[in-house]
């Protein structure tokens, strides 16, 4: 089932989510409901929070950009109650966008490489490094989980730049192909 992406400006955006139990009931439809959500918003990752969801959970689907990877070979992941233990390498920027902030991209300045501990959809338990693109897509969703949008790493300028989009945003005045909860006006686009 394909659900609303939860605009900017939502609450649930800056919790820090809480761990998934794995006897939890509904976190596995939750996840296939957040694959259709996410390839029907046309988006490479997806976090709980952008679907209301205030759970450690989130999806990367980079092989479908592989052609932009550079050599890099894309991945396709399940993470669950994820953990970035280590980031290292280089600093470098890159022009990140979000479905929760449609419309809106910028350079965000990240580190190269993580290594990172998470259960799959079958609660195995992974400890695996990435880098580039999709080190930057895991670290994006990571990101969400722990209540941080990419427009946080913007430098106090670009944010003031951004900040009417920003409000119009949350107040529904945004056009979309894919549908959005918004927490201001509580319209669907």
């Amino acid at each position: 089932m394909i659900l609303p992406i939860i605009a900017f400006g939502d609450p649930v955006l800056r919790k820090e989510c809480e761990d998934v139990e794995e006897k939890e009931a509904n976190w596995k439809t939750l996840v296939e409901n957040m694959w259709e959500t996410m390839y029907n918003a046309r988006g490479v990752g997806l976090a709980a929070p952008q679907v209301g969801k205030a759970k450690r959970i989130f999806l990367v689907d980079s092989k479908q950009i592989e052609e932009d990877l550079d050599g890099e070979e894309g991945i396709k992941q399940v993470f669950i109650n994820a953990e970035i233990i280590e980031e290292t390498g280089e600093e470098w920027s890159y022009n990140e966008g979000c479905l929760s902030i449609p419309h809106v991209r910028e350079d965000v300045s990240r580190l190269e490489k993580i290594k990172i501990q998470f259960y799959d959809e079958a609660f195995n338990f992974h400890e695996r490094e990435f880098e580039g693109v999709s080190a930057r897509i895991i670290q994006h969703e990571y990101d969400h989980i722990e209540g941080v949008l990419f427009t946080d790493h913007l430098k106090p300028l670009k944010k003031r730049m951004l900040k009417k989009k920003l409000d119009d945003i949350s107040k529904g005045k945004v056009q979309t192909d894919y549908v959005m909860r918004f927490p201001a006006a509580k319209k669907k686009r």
